[in-house]
């Protein structure tokens, strides 16, 4: 049936004419009248068919003609009619020579013709459409013979009960070295020319297997920062980086133990060497000699790269699973080195590795754990110094109650939650929670209530909605923004879209309070530099605890500049880690006004809070 609106199809017409034919009532049609009718239906059939006829012409003769094997056309008898180019160049010919010779006749010897003579007849007799011939000799104008694989086929005639064989011929030596080249291409990267990942398992699953004594190491290395090369300077510089670790990587290792070089990843390249006297000395200075090599600045369009990588190392002691397990460790190891630094390697340890699936798996769980329940809130008083009793603050923070390993402190979490992803849903809890707990306090305590601090993380300080979050839970409870205090660290402070100085804006005219944790001067002067809307800042680290004991007269001019500095900017001034009443009174002496740490409590419940505000409200 033909599209709405579109041409009547064949069918159509045919059924049309029919009807005119046979629905004459009874009437004869004379000669003249059904002539007329007859070229009509012939015309419109014309028009109807001859698009579709000529666009399968077009059609096969483009393919005929572009085809890249050789194709000839025979008459039902087997001559050819037409051969294309590929054909005539296969066999060292010209198309015009090649018209009029029988298919068989292309044979080089009278085994090869009677082959084909053999599938023409069976094509004419049988029902079957296609027969292939594998290792038949054609002759070649040059070369005497040339091996192929030929297919014959039968093409439909234009009258009913005729066919057209047709013959197709390919180059052995060309197939051969067409699969040749789909299996380099299988096997091999196709930007570096490494193998790939898949002929990297092959050769480990390989060696594993193999027997005798040879010791194997496994080396995993990948790119620092990859991406900032790849964003900064476009993709196409990134390429030619890789291209050029992957020949220095080459250089270094192959030639040495049996070192086979792949590509694994986007920037990620493995090494495995083999040999009855490699030893793990071997395998280190080699990598420390493939980092060195990196090192060196690759210079591409006027710009000098700087490269450097890092590397997980796997000798002996082959863990269980084969290749997976002995890539896996190797993986571990390499993420141990770029968490202690990058640019450097680490050797596979299976006592951390043990260490570390166990905290693999606790941040596995942490998106159930929030979900069941597991987390409750624990606190840190804030006192002000000149009077102890009272609280000024609340730090809020989690605590995992695991139902095998415990309580556990958000340093043992919180980590995990960077690397899983539930950094933001943890603190949207803490947060939501927290405004709760401190609703309550004020239901109970009125103006006695302390504000109530939440610590951000990066990943939470930078999170697009996080003024829109707080301003909910504000709302929520019914609290006045001034409750809550907002605190960060230097390292937050910074992101490439510059969310957290922005949020930090916003977060200030809602009124919340915002406080940064600083160690030295440095960071304190980021609140000028960067007009911070800072009010609070919490004095952390060894500044603090060069006065737990008898400080030295550097260290304690040091925190008076601070303190001096930090009022100049009319901040208030806290302490945190504050180990002791008398560490205390250095402080206050000093002019901090605030503090939290030992001295008053290591962590509290709600219900502990709840007894030292009443305490204070008392």
């Amino acid at each position: 049936m033909p599209e709405p609106g579109a041409a009547p199809g064949l069918v159509d017409v045919a059924r049309k004419f029919a009807t005119t034919l046979t629905d004459t009532k009874g009437v004869t049609l004379p000669p003249a009248e059904l002539e007329r009718l007859l070229l009509s239906f012939a015309q419109e059939i014309t028009e109807v068919a001859t698009p579709a006829y000529e666009g399968a012409v077009l059609r096969f003769t483009t393919l005929f003609s572009a085809a890249p094997i050789g194709i000839a056309l025979a008459d039902p008898s087997g001559v050819i009619m037409e051969a294309n180019a590929a054909l005539a160049k296969l066999l060292s010919s010209t198309q015009s020579r090649l018209h009029d010779r029988h298919l068989a006749d292309l044979a080089a010897t009278d085994h090869d013709a009677t082959r084909i003579r053999s599938c023409l007849e069976r094509l004419s007799t049988a029902e079957i459409g296609r027969l292939t011939e594998r290792g038949v000799h054609l002759d070649h104008s040059q070369d005497g013979s040339i091996t192929t694989n030929v297919t014959l086929a039968r093409l439909p005639g234009d009258r009913a009960d005729t066919h057209f064989p047709v013959l197709m011929a390919a180059d052995t030596d060309d197939l051969h070295l067409l699969g040749e080249r789909l299996l380099h291409q299988n096997v091999h990267d196709a930007l570096t020319g490494l193998p790939n990942s898949q002929a990297f398992a092959n050769r480990v699953e390989a060696a594993l297997g193999a027997p005798g004594t040879e010791e194997i190491a496994l080396v995993y290395l990948d790119i620092d920062g990859f991406k900032v090369i790849n964003d900064g300077l476009g993709a196409g510089v990134g390429d030619r980086v890789l291209k050029e670790v992957a020949n220095r990587l080459a250089e270094t290792f192959t030639g040495h133990h049996d070192g086979y070089v792949a590509r694994l990843s986007g920037d990620g390249f493995g090494v495995l060497m083999r040999g009855a006297d490699l030893t793990t000395q071997h395998v280190v200075r080699l990598v420390d000699r493939a980092l060195d090599d990196l090192n060196e600045a690759v210079y591409l369009g006027g710009h000098g790269i700087g490269v450097s990588a890092s590397a997980g190392i796997v000798v002996g002691g082959r863990p269980g699973g084969g290749h997976t397990e002995l890539r896996r460790a190797a993986e571990l190891a390499l993420h141990r080195a770029k968490e202690r630094g990058k640019a450097q390697w680490m050797l596979y340890d299976p006592a951390e590795d043990e260490r570390d699936r166990s905290r693999y798996q606790l941040g596995a769980v942490i998106a159930g754990a929030l979900e069941n329940g597991e987390f409750t809130l624990v606190y840190q008083p804030t006192v002000k110094l000149a009077k102890p009793d009272e609280i000024a603050a609340v730090n809020a923070g989690l605590r995992w109650n695991h139902p095998e390993k415990g309580e556990l402190d958000s340093e043992e979490f919180y980590p995990l939650a960077q690397i899983t992803g539930m950094t933001v849903p943890l603190g949207k809890w803490l947060l939501a929670e927290s405004l709760k707990a401190t609703a309550r306090w004020r239901s109970r305590f009125g103006e006695a209530t302390p504000d109530v601090c939440i610590r951000l993380p990066r990943r939470f300080a930078s999170d697009a909605e996080l003024v829109g979050m707080v301003k909910e839970e504000l709302d929520r409870q019914g609290l006045p923004a001034q409750a809550l205090r907002l605190c960060i660290d230097r390292q937050s402070m910074f992101d490439a879209k510059g969310e957290v100085h922005d949020s930090f804006g916003l977060l200030a005219e809602l009124g919340a309070q915002l406080v940064l944790t600083i160690s030295g001067s440095d960071d304190l002067e980021l609140i000028p530099r960067l007009n911070l809307p800072v009010r609070h800042v919490i004095l952390s680290g060894p500044v603090v605890d060069a006065l737990a004991e008898c400080a030295a007269e550097t260290d304690v001019r040091h925190l008076r500049q601070l303190v001096e500095r930090g009022k100049e900017l009319k901040l208030r001034i806290g302490a945190e880690g504050v180990r002791s009443a008398e560490h205390a009174a250095r402080l206050r002496q000093l002019g901090v006004l605030a503090a939290r740490g030992p001295f008053v409590a290591d962590s509290a419940t709600g219900d502990e809070v709840d007894e030292m505000i009443e305490r204070h409200a008392g």
